[in-house]
């Protein structure tokens, strides 16, 4: 399972990225102007710096939403770096801008998907990725994971090769419940990866380790 960070700060992203698990980041407006990042000269400055920073995907994503605007902010985007993965939004538009970049060998992330039947449409136009919200699913009392488990069932059928980002991903469990399921990719803060980490046993024995070698010197 890989695991890409959703975030737009620098220091998160250094900070998973020495931890040497991170494999990937992802991005949207939102993110940016969390971060003070706005204008698109400075956010696409932005997505280069990210791009230096780690070693796999950066998904960054398109405000237009008619075929032509997206065709156009998509190749700029893809122009900035060789990691650069075009994020189109879940609609007509996007899936026909989807078959476009992805005939030309340019990466896609089809975001926003909420359904089944919206993950089969992106991976008949050949996305390299697709993001179903689970969090935003959860919200509205919807089981966002069973949806992760029939867009598994369907990809298996037919072979395609588009891979299940696991987006809006809230918390460790699930990180968890969507590797039981086989997502191949998980996005989400920086909190949902180190969170993995805890475990109370873990930090008892630590300290007992630790305790018993005070001890014996």
């Amino acid at each position: 399972m890989k695991f890409f960070i959703d975030t737009a700060n620098l220091e998160q992203i250094k900070e998973a990225q020495d931890m040497g698990i991170l494999d990937g980041v992802t991005t949207n407006p939102s993110l940016m102007a969390k971060e003070g990042i706005t204008g698109t000269d400075n956010i696409m400055k932005h997505y280069v710096n990210i791009c230096n920073l780690v070693d796999g995907d950066v998904s960054a994503e398109v405000i237009a939403t008619d075929y032509d605007g997206m065709v156009r902010e998509g190749e700029a985007l893809a122009d900035l770096h060789d990691q650069i993965v075009v994020k189109l939004p879940m609609i007509k538009d996007g899936v026909k801008a989807c078959k476009y970049f992805s005939d030309k060998g340019i990466k896609t992330n089809m975001t926003l998907v909420f359904s089944a039947g919206q993950a089969l449409l992106a991976a008949k136009a050949g996305a390299t990725y697709v993001s179903p919200f689970i969090g935003r699913l959860d919200d509205i009392s919807t089981d966002g994971l069973n949806l992760i488990a029939e867009i598994r069932m369907i990809y298996d059928n037919y072979g395609f090769e588009t891979e299940i980002l696991a987006a809006s991903v809230r918390h460790t469990m699930h990180v968890i419940d969507c590797a039981k399921l086989g997502a191949d990719v998980m996005t989400g803060p920086l909190s949902s990866i180190t969170g993995l980490l805890n475990h109370p046993l873990t930090n008892i024995g630590l300290e007992k380790f630790l305790a018993d070698y005070k001890k014996g010197n």
